[in-house]
């Protein structure tokens, strides 16, 4: 019997003796926590005003909760294991409503274009906040998520690579700019950090694991920002790859990463997603900013939901719209604002620029290395 690797079993898995080991040693923040808010909050402007711009956006609401029986939420994988927190909602309504909270809009943001009546080429950018509770705690995970959801119309002719790419390289644009933008503000984020790379470089999940068939998932993708790049773009998450497992599970009912493509070579590969990956100089480790893709049409989404094995999904209201062409095609993907924060400022862990629940544990490894989280 094959197993599914350890590391496709869900993120931040590990123990607390793993992550004492991935903190930095002689860490000193290069912000007191009053500069660190100033800081972010410059970033936070730039960035959305930056997305708005390149990408045709309108920031928009976002819901915090949602109803179980819309099927709207984002399971955030194809498996199951990461439930929603759920609640009945309203006093006095029988039955109450089954109620939720979002682990991401991902879903939300797709039914909500033609809500605020966006046409080809425009889109909406979201401020989304979440509650994950099945993420191991660690340095770059919580139970908290704070994301910039955004979702845009597209054509069929869209349905490329080269559009993906030209996307893609837009947002990088805007996280690099933040970045230049703050460290003019704040030039104690200079001294002994490399510059925020100007470029972002593209490649096949299929390609990682040729270049690197002998090394677990996470490890591919560190060795990776070692050796090839500081910035990637990694194409085609969720298609299984040659050695039967995908670079790493993914939902079954929003990114498509199922039709196929080519690479530049002309090697056949698959998927329309991905996520952007940087080296983050700080904890010297692989650091995730944001998850993307073009969205599936209604035959990708009954593909991948019958090897998902979630065919009974298909009857829930979201994927009808899908189904019946009810919603348009679209391109979209949530940015970890945290993360970027994270990333940006220098930071060692989220909690410096987050407030949230942390074990007692873990803030005692931290504060043992002089990294202070945010009560």
């Amino acid at each position: 019997m094959t197993h599914k690797p350890a590391d496709l079993a869900g993120p931040g898995i590990g123990t607390y003796e793993e992550v004492a080991g991935a903190l930095p040693v002689g860490y000193r923040s290069a912000l007191s926590p009053k500069e660190t808010m100033k800081a972010l909050f410059a970033v936070k402007a730039s960035i959305e005003e930056g997305l708005c711009r390149e990408l045709n956006l309108n920031m928009v609401q976002v819901p915090l909760i949602v109803t179980r029986q819309s099927g709207i939420n984002d399971m955030l994988d194809r498996d199951g294991s990461r439930t929603p927190v759920e609640f009945p909602c309203g006093l006095g309504i029988d039955p109450r409503l089954d109620a939720q909270v979002v682990q991401a809009a991902t879903k939300w943001k797709r039914t909500a274009l033609s809500q605020f009546g966006c046409t080809v080429g425009e889109g909406i950018c979201t401020d989304m906040k979440a509650i994950r509770k099945d993420y191991f705690l660690d340095h770059d995970h919580s139970a908290y998520v704070d994301q910039w959801d955004w979702e845009r119309v597209i054509t069929a002719e869209d349905r490329t690579l080269a559009f993906l790419r030209d996307v893609v390289r837009r947002i990088w644009k805007v996280i690099h700019h933040a970045g230049a933008k703050v460290v003019e503000d704040f030039p104690a984020l200079v001294d002994g950090f490399p510059e925020i790379p100007e470029t972002i470089e593209f490649v096949h999940a299929e390609d990682i694991l040729e270049m690197y068939p002998d090394l677990p998932r996470k490890q591919r993708e560190t060795r990776l920002l070692e050796e090839f790049a500081p910035a990637v773009f990694i194409i085609g998450i969720g298609h299984p790859l040659a050695d039967g497992y995908p670079h790493e599970n993914r939902a079954a009912d929003y990114d498509d990463w199922i039709t196929e493509t080519r690479s530049e070579s002309g090697a056949v590969r698959h998927g329309l997603n991905g996520d952007i990956l940087v080296w983050n100089p700080v904890t010297r480790r692989r650091h995730e900013l944001t998850s993307m893709g073009i969205r599936v049409t209604k035959e990708s989404l009954v593909a991948q939901m019958d090897i998902a094995g979630q065919t009974e999904n298909l009857a829930l209201p979201y994927h009808q719209a899908i189904l019946n062409d009810s919603i348009p095609l679209s391109i979209g993907g949530g940015i970890g604002q945290s993360r970027t924060y994270m990333y940006l400022l220098r930071k060692a862990h989220l909690g410096e620029v987050s407030v949230t629940v942390w074990p007692e544990e873990l803030i005692d490894i931290c504060e043992e290395r002089d990294i202070h989280v945010l009560r």
